[in-house]
């Protein structure tokens, strides 16, 4: 069964209370808030997240570091039926133009297999990263290892602000379990044709990974 997403704007105009309404109709919450600040904060972060009914994936950012995510992946330590806790390596909207802006040399395949590997190490559960980095990831952290993948449009649909973006099957053959789509759908004319096509593609690209 697949997750409906919660992010920041929803989350911010309706806080927890959108959780739980939501978790009422749909028994599987993706929690997409990102956390990125000291452990401390972070551990609070996720262990109130934690406790929201439904909250079946939980998002952090890789970039805060080590002690960040051990801090995250502790918080969870004891819960029963804990959320998935991914690490978001390099951001869909980003290229190697921003990253050379924010002061990372490295092209955005290298720098979000090593925040990959990082994540992997301190104990979480995958990581969200654009079809570009997936089977990279996969070979470098295992099968067993979650590979989300956002930023995916239907092969008719605009980029919009993302940078990195792949189609449903170039994205199930990269290796993901999970994909994201959102505005393909939200903004669409006719958004439930739009998800039957997206649905029907994924049928399509799972059976011939088989």
């Amino acid at each position: 069964m697949g997750l409906l997403k919660i992010g920041s704007r929803l989350f911010t105009a309706e806080g927890p209370d959108a959780v739980r309404r939501i978790s009422r109709i749909f028994p599987r919450i993706f929690l997409d808030l990102k956390f990125h600040d000291i452990p401390n904060t972070v551990a609070g972060a996720v262990a109130a997240a934690a406790a929201l009914p439904g909250v079946a994936m939980l998002t952090l950012h890789a970039a805060g570091g080590v002690k960040m995510m051990r801090a995250a992946r502790r918080a969870l330590k004891g819960r029963k039926n804990p959320p998935m806790l991914l690490g978001v390596t390099v951001l869909t909207s980003l290229d190697a133009a921003s990253l050379r802006r924010l002061g990372v040399a490295a092209q955005p395949r290298e720098w979000a297999v090593k925040l990959a590997l990082l994540a992997k190490q301190t104990g979480l559960d995958g990581v969200v990263t654009s079809a570009r980095e997936a089977a990279e990831i996969r070979r470098a952290c295992g099968r067993q290892f979650l590979i989300v993948v956002p930023g995916v449009r239907p092969a008719t649909a605009a980029s919009q602000d993302q940078a990195r973006v792949a189609s449903p099957s170039q994205a199930i053959r990269a290796g993901a379990d999970f994909l994201v789509v959102g505005r393909p759908i939200t903004a669409a004319p006719h958004p439930c044709a739009v998800a039957g096509r997206i649905v029907e593609e994924i049928s399509t690209a799972l059976r011939r990974r088989v």
